[in-house]
């Protein structure tokens, strides 16, 4: 993850009293405030934390000694392992938020085991290294008190539950609503949106429906101190039913336009693997330390890089081809590629209180290199953006570049030509090498056999 600066506390970090999360000559600490010290101790005393970390659920840490930021708070530091590269659950696939849903309910239900329970079930607490879902908060966990209600269980039906309904039984689009509604998708909205038949499952009946209206009831009614006493084996039954709801959604990716992409091109099989080839060498050459694949469709080419050890972001802008890389990488137990969905014409802001809770894309770059594989024609065309502005863009995520251009004769060019008129008198291959030539240096370009296409490798200019 990327340090804004050398040190100081994330400015995501200030909601919660237990403590705080800061960086420190480029690494991630987080400070366990005196006031969470007994929960602290329980969690590490009891062999939770031991058994959550070999079961590969939870972050693991070091306790340090370390200045702190704030020492008349401060009870112990610890240095957790450091995610290579934060992402949120709007840029997630939806069985990706499926499956941090589920290593949620599974840390709920081990907690209980050793005396404690989750405070909270935010889906930030989230992310996923070395291609699974791992938990990185560690001052989420408390004493579990039996007869207390679960007080994360709203959180987690609104940040899992919700959005997978809604991506499940509606249009699968829905999951972008998490980026106006940072607490999860609200309850009643859910339950305007699902279709009357999701009533029929009782999970979902309880957990969203009803759940919504006994909020909206007791929204409207002062409030009582007084909890209803729920008994552990109450508890357990309620952590059962929502695994069980989760695990009945499901969502088939197909039937959209880049899901099936490669079904549907004008390569040639020996182009392609040409193609191949010369990513694969423009990769050697360069020999990244990480790399963001721009318009990765299913993860082709994102692999030849994975494949190597190399730390890969797989973006696109289809939910389709999304899914499909996400279950290919848990098929293969891939660790080292992370697909996610962007669309770079819209990418992730920097949203939350101050736009400072959460990064945006650009704040999370740059990285090594950039793959922008039969990218360029889609940007220009489709999106009216002039190669000027296409060049900056790249040059702010990346310091090398692996990118191809496809010519105007091309059939996948034509193809977006053919239902609007040809404004596009600068889109030519000499317009492309020029905008790219302010802001990078050519070190090689070879033609795909086969094709029209060229490829480039190029360096960013200091």
């Amino acid at each position: 993850m990327k340090a804004p600066r050398n040190s100081g506390v994330i400015p995501s970090s200030f909601r919660d009293p237990s403590g705080f999360v800061f960086w420190h000559d480029g690494a991630v600490y987080r400070q366990i405030n005196t006031v969470y010290k007994d929960n602290y101790d329980q969690l590490m005393g009891s062999g939770l934390y031991k058994a959550l970390v070999d079961e590969g659920l939870v972050i693991p840490h070091e306790e340090v000694y370390l200045e702190s930021p704030a020492p008349e708070l401060a009870y112990k530091i610890i240095k957790p392992e450091q995610v290579s590269f934060v992402s949120y659950p709007y840029e997630w696939s939806f069985s990706q938020l499926k499956d941090a849903a589920l290593t949620t309910l599974a840390i709920q239900k081990k907690a209980l085991d050793f005396g404690m329970s989750l405070k909270d079930c935010s889906a930030y607490n989230i992310q996923f290294v070395r291609g699974k879902p791992v938990f990185i908060d560690t001052l989420s966990f408390e004493r579990y008190q039996e007869g207390t209600p679960w007080v994360a269980y709203r959180q987690f039906c609104q940040h899992f539950l919700a959005p997978l309904a809604l991506m499940s039984h509606r249009d699968v689009r829905l999951g972008q609503l998490a980026r106006n509604h940072l607490d999860g998708i609200p309850l009643d909205l859910a339950s305007k949106l699902l279709p009357w038949s999701t009533r029929l499952s009782f999970s979902l009946l309880s957990h969203i429906h009803l759940h919504a209206r006994t909020q909206a009831r007791y929204a409207e009614r002062r409030v009582d101190t007084r909890r209803p006493r729920l008994s552990r084996l109450g508890f357990v039954g309620i952590i059962r039913s929502l695994e069980s709801a989760v695990r009945g959604l499901n969502w088939n990716p197909r039937g959209t336009e880049w899901g099936e992409y490669y079904q549907d091109t004008n390569y040639s099989p020996q182009a392609f693997e040409h193609k191949k080839q010369i990513v694969a060498e423009f990769i050697e050459a360069i020999k990244p330390a990480s790399v963001w694949d721009l318009g990765a469709n299913i993860g082709t080419f994102s692999r030849i890089a994975a494949d190597k050890g190399i730390p890969t972001i797989s973006f696109d802008i289809d939910p389709a081809a999304v899914e499909k890389n996400y279950l290919e990488c848990r098929r293969r137990n891939e660790a080292y590629i992370l697909p996610l969905l962007s669309d770079l014409t819209n990418p992730s802001p920097a949203i939350g209180w101050q736009n400072r809770e959460r990064m945006s894309l650009m704040e999370r770059g740059p990285a090594d290199a950039a793959l922008a594989l039969a990218l360029v024609h889609h940007l220009a065309i489709s999106n009216n953006t002039p190669l000027a502005h296409i060049a900056d863009f790249l040059a702010s995520i990346c310091r090398s570049l692996i990118i191809e251009f496809v010519p105007k004769n091309d059939s996948q060019v034509q193809r977006l030509l053919a239902s609007r008129e040809d404004i596009f008198t600068n889109y030519t291959q000499q317009a492309f090498e020029g905008a790219f030539a302010d802001r990078f240096v050519l070190e090689r370009c070879q033609r795909v056999t086969g094709s029209e296409r060229t490829l480039y490798l190029m360096r960013r200019r200091a």
